[in-house]
């Protein structure tokens, strides 16, 4: 009803008035709301998701809670007079926990949900643990409520009262203590922003409040506190440290176990064997089910029906970017089987079973969806099928009827997949270069076309009025001869308000992982659309070692860092100049984070094709990277080994020993929380850039990690990045 009434008012509107829209800016990124994944009630009535709000002015991130009808309609705010984040329902419907931090650290809440208006009636506080709790899930039974806490392993007791306060008095100690010295006796003693401060990540257990129980919070806590379950005790994370995404747990469908992900390995931080482990609710010993997995094993789901539980797993040790393969784990036999076999193209990334057990809709890509950067929604049937393709098939195209692993069923870039309770509507969210996220839902057709495949319809409409009012424009892809001959893919942004008869400069973007790719996504902390708004052409590479084209292609980057990738990055650039008059090839700046930042720092010592270079977190001394870094295993497995048993390699592509090329004015980037790749690898190149005396600047941030997260810090990071380029490529 909205595009319809966009549409007709578009009709009637004169010309002039439709065309006031402004170049994006960075306080309209701002003002957009952030939507995260869909839960479905089990009534199948109603879909909850949080949104972020961000203050600028008071430099705040809050979420609230929000619904809307399945069926679709107006999504309304449903608790806003507190910030609360992760809802989960109980299996009843008639409650939601979720975390908010409403007084003091955070701690599971729960809502009162009245269905048949969609409304929350009451909201009570359920936890009041010291070490915090976050990440709850509500049993299926409805008996329990897990969540995670980063406790002290040595406080470990079957007797939760002592436990507590064993956390409760180290934590006293250490605020008290004037002596803020810590004693490492093993690696990973930090990660990714913080130090480990001897804390683990635990799973723990307690009984879901009754319906008609009494709230006040102190008699609650009494009540409860014996009851409380420490399931993963022991020196080890359980679950494992993730950066988003699915949860590395969950419950049985009887909710008398859990699965979740742990690494016992003893040196961690070489070590990718995170394994999938069962252990009762009521604390019995765990059972390591993948221990002939000597890789990585995360994000169990059980299937509705309890046969199977249902997981990611690689198979090279020590490789985060190998092939994510979904697997399935026969409860009753203990057999493990690959799900889609070598049919897979890519990844498979977020995934989710259909009620029935009989599917597992996930998400991945293939050549057709990668063209247009996009990350789309597969579904597979748990056993192989013989399926026929269907009859109107494009001309010369043979019908076959054959085993089907794996069935393409959505167009866009998707992700955060749930289903609701009767398996006819997949629930998710779709983004573009050109749109955050919002939730999305399909009705899922008996049989779905290939080659026409279905859009879905956009359930949440939180940032239309917004967005409308912003000129962006869209992805356009490229091929061209990269590295080896190889096709290699890249993307281009014009400005806003484009016009073919101008000169254009260019912010030349390059990603990080260096196993990542652009798309047609979006981003908040590097987006195209913010970078071309002010009057240039983006464009971006998707050199050998990007996700989505194979993992031939992702794995030829080990080992290779400064070689193909480079040359597919200059080739890119060649092809963008020949191909688009409007670029101005005089006025080119390369800026790049994380491996991006590491190839500004190459670019830097080894062309001066570039006005400018901006280098935010990036790896200039290889070796000196390795002995400061907390996840070895990357370093290790990319420069195929450490500096005394490989140098070799580490220093051949090491750009802090092509010093002496520098010319290329350089803004440097860099953050003291960042424990991926250390702060001092940014102040050893400013360092070496001013020595050179090639002009140069730096941006530090004293309160930041790999990632620039504070809004106000955010906004200075866009402000100092445009300036310095537009100081020397710009106008």
């Amino acid at each position: 009803m909205r595009v319809l009434l966009l549409v007709l008012l578009s009709a009637l509107l004169p010309l002039p008035l439709l065309a006031q829209k402004h170049p994006f800016t960075f306080e309209d990124m701002m003002r957009l709301k952030r939507v995260e994944e869909p839960e479905p009630s089990p009534d199948g009535k109603w879909v909850l998701f949080a949104a972020v709000d961000v203050d600028l002015k008071v430099n705040t991130k809050t979420p609230h809670v929000w619904i809307v009808p399945l069926a679709g309609g107006q999504e309304r705010e449903i608790i806003a007079d507190q910030d609360a984040d992760r809802p989960r329902w109980a299996p009843d419907g008639k409650r939601f926990a979720f975390i908010s931090t409403k007084e003091g650290g955070s701690q599971i809440w729960v809502a009162d949900f009245d269905g048949a208006i969609g409304a929350v009636t009451a909201t009570h506080k359920l936890t009041l643990i010291a070490t915090e709790a976050s990440g709850e899930l509500w049993s299926p039974d409805g008996k329990n409520i897990l969540f995670t806490s980063n406790v002290y392993p040595e406080c470990d007791d079957s007797v939760f009262v002592r436990e507590y306060n064993c956390n409760l008095g180290k934590l006293d100690q250490l605020k008290k203590s004037q002596v803020k010295a810590q004693i490492f006796t093993h690696l990973l003693y930090r990660h990714w922003n913080a130090y480990k401060e001897g804390k683990r990540s635990h799973i723990l257990v307690m009984p879901a409040p009754m319906v008609d129980e009494n709230w006040d919070i102190k008699e609650h806590h009494f009540a409860n506190w014996l009851f409380y379950h420490d399931l993963t005790p022991g020196d080890f994370d359980a679950p494992q440290f993730n950066l988003g995404g699915q949860d590395n747990y969950a419950f049985s469908p009887d909710g008398q176990e859990i699965c979740y992900t742990s690494n016992h390995d003893p040196v961690p931080a070489i070590s990718t064997n995170n394994d999938l482990w069962i252990v009762s609710v009521n604390g019995r010993q765990a059972k390591n089910i993948t221990a002939d997995n000597p890789a990585s094993d995360s994000t169990p789901l059980y299937s509705p029906d309890g046969k199977y539980i249902a997981y990611r797993a690689q198979k090279r040790p020590g490789y985060e970017s190998d092939q994510f393969r979904l697997m399935l784990y026969d409860r009753k036999t203990g057999e493990t089987r690959d799900v889609i076999g070598n049919s897979l193209w890519d990844w498979v990334g977020a995934y989710v079973w259909a009620p029935d057990s009989a599917k597992i809709y996930y998400v991945s890509s293939d050549d057709e969806a990668r063209n247009k950067g996009q990350n789309v929604i597969w579904s597979t049937t748990v056993e192989p099928r013989l399926v026929t393709p269907p009859k109107n098939l494009p001309k010369g195209l043979r019908p076959i009827t054959r085993i089907m692993f794996g069935q393409r069923i959505t167009r866009g870039y998707d992700d955060d997949l749930a289903t609701s309770s009767d398996g006819m509507t997949l629930l998710f969210t779709r983004m573009s270069l050109q749109r955050p996220a919002e939730v999305q839902k399909l009705t899922i057709p008996a049989t779905i076309d290939p080659y026409d495949l279905p859009n879905g319809e956009q359930l949440t409409h939180l940032n239309d009025s917004l967005l409308s009012q912003v000129a962006m424009s869209p992805l356009e892809p490229f091929w061209f001869a990269g590295a080896n001959g190889d096709k290699v893919q890249g993307f281009l942004v014009k400005p806003p308000n484009f016009d073919p008869n101008k000169k254009y400069p260019v912010k030349f973007l390059i990603h990080g992982g260096p196993e990542g790719a652009w798309g047609d996504d979006w981003s908040y902390r590097w987006n195209p659309e913010l970078f071309a708004a002010n009057g240039y052409a983006v464009v971006t590479i998707n050199f050998h070692g990007s996700t989505g084209y194979g993992q031939k292609f992702i794995d030829s980057i080990n080992g290779d860092w400064g070689g193909a990738p480079f040359e597919d990055l200059m080739k890119g650039l060649d092809y963008a100049e020949a191909n688009y008059s409007f670029i101005d090839k005089d006025r080119e700046c390369a800026l790049g984070a994380s491996y991006g930042g590491y190839m500004a720092n190459w670019i830097l010592g080894h062309t001066n094709r570039f006005k400018c270079i901006v280098t935010h977190d990036g790896m200039f001394n290889t070796e000196s990277a390795w002995g400061t870094t907390e996840e070895l295993w990357f370093n290790e497995w990319e420069f195929k080994g450490t500096p005394y048993t490989n140098r070799e390699l580490y220093r051949k592509w090491s750009p802090h020993l092509f010093a002496t090329n520098f010319k290329t004015p350089t803004l440097v980037i860099h953050s003291q929380l960042d424990y991926r790749l250390d702060v001092s690898q940014g102040f050893d190149l400013f360092t070496t850039l001013q020595r050179l005396g090639v002009p140069s600047k730096m941006l530090y941030f004293p309160d930041e990690g790999h990632w620039i997260l504070k809004p106000q810090n955010s906004q200075l990071w866009y402000k100092t990045v445009n300036d310095w380029v537009d100081q020397w490529a710009g106008k």
